[in-house]
């Protein structure tokens, strides 16, 4: 799984309240922490956290959420603003954290925010880790079902290798950012990171408008196209799966182009297998019926397209954001994110201190491109 490493000491695996008590007893009062979690989205119509990985000075954690445990004391640990949580590429699970628990995070070090500051072109946790240290990944699990019981000894192995390294990892990174003055604007951008806003993930039965082709089919046709779309999440939350693994676009977008009237029809449409025409072939038909049988659907109305002023200004940061990314060599998001230009667009500050009062845009950033920015506005 490694190559040139010594033997890892054992992982604590929690699979009973008993064991997650003793787990959290350890866990409280430790400066930092490093977390990781696995969930199945390439395997349920709504993804759920399956792992979590945690670790701390002499001790790995593997706790199973999937077991009947009570972790409501590990949601304080992750608002605890005096113990620093260390994740690499958080976004996700942040997301999943605040959407299955309700937990908010406070205090994080990023490590592959603090890799793309400093300006790493590959910052993948098993890159990164064999470009600093020589320790090689074994890949084999990376998609696995982790909500899938039991695991194998070679499934939780790897899992707990997603945390082990990251204490360290976090410390060499932490030293760089210092050595090149960035700890401040580092400290700013994760502390961005941890204000999460959900988006709504119920479906949408107009969503079908998105699905690339649909502008070549008639307004019939787009009628039959919703109520296949419909169909398709109904199946999906039916046996629990993800909606590609029922049907992809294009399956969709061609039997609303050819409307089959019958199932040996469907023969020569894209990812209708003889075990697809089996499964679905009789509903399918019924459903494109139903939308031969329905009043054609009127798109929903465009969210109101800012005005052209505010357009221009976005336009200008962009490009400006983009010059002074190649000149310091990250991506141009490092530099501000795009939310930070969207609002300052918007609010056309016209001195650093009225761009200062703009939350996304940030004390350090403000600091250091702030005069920049009112120039180019100005």
């Amino acid at each position: 799984m490694r190559e040139g490493v010594e033997k890892l000491p054992p992982y604590k695996l929690v699979t009973s309240q008993a064991d997650w008590q003793a787990c959290l007893a350890e866990l409280r009062g430790q400066p930092r922490i490093a977390l990781d979690l696995e969930a199945n989205s390439m395997y349920a119509y709504r993804e759920q956290v399956c792992l979590i990985q945690m670790t701390i000075p002499g001790q790995d954690y593997i706790i199973d959420p999937v077991a009947d445990i009570d972790l409501s004391g590990l949601g304080e640990i992750i608002a605890d603003p005096a113990m620093e949580k260390i994740f690499h590429a958080a976004e996700y699970d942040l997301i999943l954290m605040k959407r299955q628990y309700g937990w908010e995070l406070c205090n994080l070090f990023d490590t592959m925010w603090a890799a793309r500051i400093l300006g790493y072109e590959g910052y993948g946790l098993a890159g990164m880790l064999e470009q600093v240290y020589g320790i090689k990944l074994d890949k084999r699990f990376q998609k696995s079902n982790w909500c899938r019981r039991p695991l194998s000894p070679e499934q939780l192995a790897y899992a707990r290798l997603d945390t082990h390294y990251l204490p360290q990892l976090r410390d060499y990174l932490a030293e760089e950012l210092e050595q090149n003055g960035r700890l401040e604007e580092a400290a700013e951008i994760f502390a961005e990171q941890t204000r999460i806003n959900l988006s709504n993930n119920e479906f949408d039965p107009e969503s079908f408008w998105s699905i690339n082709g649909r502008k070549e089919l008639s307004p019939q046709q787009l009628a039959v196209l919703r109520e296949l779309n419909i169909f398709r999440d109904q199946e999906a939350r039916r046996r629990d799966q993800p909606v590609f693994k029922v049907f992809g676009n294009r399956t969709l977008l061609e039997l609303a182009q050819t409307l089959p009237r019958h199932t040996r029809e469907m023969r020569s449409v894209h990812g209708m297998s003889s075990g697809q025409i089996k499964r679905y072939g009789a509903a399918l038909l019924r459903v494109i019926e139903k939308g031969l049988q329905a009043p054609p659907p009127t798109r929903p109305k465009r969210p109101k397209r800012p005005p052209e002023q505010v357009t221009n200004r976005y336009e200008k940061l962009r490009l400006w954001r983009k010059n002074r990314a190649i000149e310091r060599g990250v991506e141009s998001d490092v530099i501000l994110s795009r939310e930070a230009m969207w609002q300052i667009a918007r609010r056309n500050p016209q001195s650093v201190e009225e761009l200062a009062r703009i939350e996304a845009v940030g004390e350090w950033h403000c600091r250091e491109y702030g005069a920049e920015i009112i120039e180019l506005l100005q």
